[in-house]
């Protein structure tokens, strides 16, 4: 239905644009002074001789005939003649024309003929004097082109009432003439804008529109080089914009000669057929290759045989009545097969192609009886018009395809972008999902880590503390002590928790602050000597704990053991390693017998987990611990468990000078 609906469409635009066309040609029918009477006077000639400046009717050689304008003899082709002669055999056929007594014409008067045919020249001779010649091409000379002629309009000027008309053309072929409008601009002037408007002018203006379409049709094939429809349109303008050239040039000079323009605009029928019949099959889909490769044999022939390049061939104008015919019936041939499979496969811009085509075949066949002067001159040549309904319909398909292709591309962008869209959904989801995954992890592990600190921490002490009072071997002081240490210890494990940012300052003022007033009680002074150190980039709170731990240790064996007054805490850095130094002025231990015990075990335990190692030396002027953390990320094991507490390393390199060398031990 939808097929039917639309060609119905079709035909209403087509019926109300040729009722308008009918409607302005008949409002701009000229008045005036008509004149469809001559003498007719015909000589033969030899080549184009000048015009002379005044003629006198009566003094040219010859009998003169009345004839009835508009005339027009039909053509007789000599090829034989006019190919051999040295010199091309002419024709002058002279027209006069004397205006009505007692008609006076207007005081601006104007000369208007619809149509000359002269394939050759024209000269109009007002009261004896040359007033009007035509300076273009011999064969091309703009005989589809009216003639509007202002007489002269000055005050010595007289009415005209004698006009004679030479025509010289090539013999046996032009030579035909329309009747002649005398009157003023409102008399003949109309008729002469509407003629010239649709038989130069328009054919003009959508040649070039169409060329112009053609040129982006192919920019557009650049880029969709699959898609040779984009190529054939460009080719079919181009094609159509060369034959339509014969419609609106001619009153100027053409840049080529006579020859090759008519090689072109003859051949060009041929041309825009190929590229038709071509078109249609990328249409509605159906191969012909029998019909195709006679199409292409029969232009190639035709293009061949008349090729100016070859000495003795014939001129394309000159055969052109006699190629016409062929080309009317391969151009019908091409159109009916187009409208038969586009008809078979539904396709509306097929059928409406291949219509447009046939009918511009078949005002082909008309224009060819008016080239031919078998129908009145006057009339005007209709296959321009099919061209331009057919060069619409080659833009509708062009544009339709267009669209579509940019239909789909915002399509597939559509389409694209909901699978990017839900794509990035999934991908939200998941990176959320893992992320949850991820935290659940990073708190299990810091609740485990957590809650081990806190087993062999602060649960070992209480436990510990338990047993003893549970034994009755503990005074309250010592519980006090033990309470106090047990707090200590759940401070360091709080502390720990909190983001050091690989900053080891930070989290030695942060065990300075929960230390300091217990040294305080016990009348310890503190000496604070911490100076910059690098960032350790594999600190985080795992290890941070281990480290507090370890220098938690050292503290508490100072106040227990050593009997101090002053502990010193310092950094410094060197190897690769930052170095913290916990020294007292207490009464020193043997470290042979000490790391024995728990404590140092521990320690060096701790150290060996996050990579680094313990140093104690001990004398009797006191002792130094000292930490060794390494810069970069250590290579041993996170986890405590793992770590060997048996290794024993080396002395240090370094000892203080105030202790007593032969008591030192390095514990890792």
């Amino acid at each position: 239905m939808e097929f039917f609906r639309n060609f119905r469409n079709y035909a209403i635009v087509v019926l109300a644009i040729v009722a308008g066309l009918i409607g302005i040609f008949a409002v701009s029918r000229p008045s005036g002074i008509h004149l469809t009477e001559a003498n007719i006077l015909v000589q033969n000639s030899d080549g184009y001789a000048r015009p002379p400046r005044t003629v006198d009717p009566g003094a040219i050689a010859g009998n003169w005939n009345r004839v009835h304008l508009p005339y027009a003899p039909h053509p007789k082709i000599l090829p034989k003649q006019v190919i051999d002669a040295s010199v091309t055999p002419t024709q002058t056929t002279w027209y006069h024309f004397r205006l009505p007594a007692g008609v006076r014409p207007p005081t601006e008067a104007y000369l208007y003929i619809p149509r000359w045919k002269s394939d050759g020249e024209i000269a109009i001779y007002v009261d004896g004097v040359l007033h009007y010649q035509s300076h273009a091409n011999l064969q091309w000379n703009g005989s589809n082109l009216p003639l509007w002629i202002a007489f002269d309009d000055t005050a010595e000027q007289k009415p005209p009432h004698d006009i004679l008309v030479r025509l010289r053309h090539v013999r046996g072929i032009g030579g035909a003439l329309s009747s002649l409008w005398v009157g003023s601009y409102a008399e003949v002037g109309p008729a002469y804008m509407v003629r010239n408007f649709f038989q130069a002018e328009f054919p003009y203006i959508g040649s070039w529109i169409f060329l112009a379409s053609g040129i982006f049709a192919l920019f557009v094939w650049f880029g969709r080089r699959q898609d040779r429809l984009y190529l054939l349109f460009f080719a079919v303008t181009v094609t159509t914009f060369i034959r339509t050239m014969h419609n609106y040039v001619g009153l100027d000079r053409l840049p080529i000669s006579d020859a090759w323009f008519g090689w072109l605009t003859v051949n060009s029928i041929m041309w825009i057929i190929v590229n038709v019949h071509l078109f249609l099959i990328g249409v509605h889909l159906h191969r012909q290759p029998l019909l195709t490769w006679t199409i292409a044999a029969v232009t190639a022939f035709f293009a061949i045989a008349t090729l100016p390049l070859l000495g003795r061939s014939p001129d394309a104008t000159l055969v052109a009545p006699l190629m016409y015919p062929v080309m009317f019936l391969v151009g019908n041939v091409v159109s009916l097969h187009g409208l038969y499979w586009s008809w078979r496969v539904r396709s509306l811009e097929g059928c409406a192609l291949a219509a447009w085509c046939l009918l511009a075949a078949l005002l082909g066949g008309y224009d060819w009886l008016l080239q031919n002067n078998f129908v009145n001159i006057e009339n005007v040549f209709l296959s321009v018009y099919a061209q331009i309904a057919t060069i619409i319909a080659f833009c509708h398909i062009i544009l339709s395809r267009y669209s579509t292709a940019v239909g789909e591309v915002e399509r597939a962008n559509i389409v694209l972008a909901e699978r990017l869209a839900e794509r990035e959904a999934e991908l939200l989801a998941s990176h959320q999902k893992r992320r949850e995954i991820e935290r659940r992890e990073l708190i299990h592990h810091e609740r485990q880590r957590l809650m081990q600190d806190m087993h062999d921490g602060l649960g070992s002490s209480l436990v510990s503390a338990l047993r003893v009072v549970e034994h009755g071997k503990i005074d309250d002081t010592a519980i006090a002590e033990l309470l106090k240490s047990c707090i200590d210890d759940l401070k360091l494990t709080i502390d720990s928790m909190e983001p050091v940012e690989t900053d080891l300052l930070l989290l030695l003022g942060t065990l300075r602050f929960r230390l300091q007033p217990r040294l305080e009680a016990t009348n310890i002074r503190l000496r604070w000597e911490v100076t910059e150190a690098p960032p350790l980039t594999w600190l985080d709170q795992r290890h941070s704990l281990h480290i507090l731990r370890i220098l938690q240790e050292a503290f508490t064996n100072v106040v227990k053991h050593a009997g101090a007054s002053e502990i010193k805490v310092a950094t410094r850095v060197a190897g690769g390693e930052v170095m913290i130094d916990i020294a007292d002025n207490g009464r020193g231990f043997d470290p042979a017998v000490t790391s024995q015990g728990r404590g140092l075990h521990n320690q060096a335990h701790r150290a060996a987990a996050i990579g680094g190692r313990v140093d104690v030396r001990s004398g009797t002027k006191g002792t130094r611990f000292t930490l060794y953390l390494p810069i970069r990320q250590p290579s041993a094991p996170a986890n405590p468990s793992d770590a060997n507490p048996a290794d024993i390393d080396s002395p240090a390199s370094d000892p203080s000078p105030d202790i007593d060398r032969t008591r030192d031990v390095s514990i890792q």
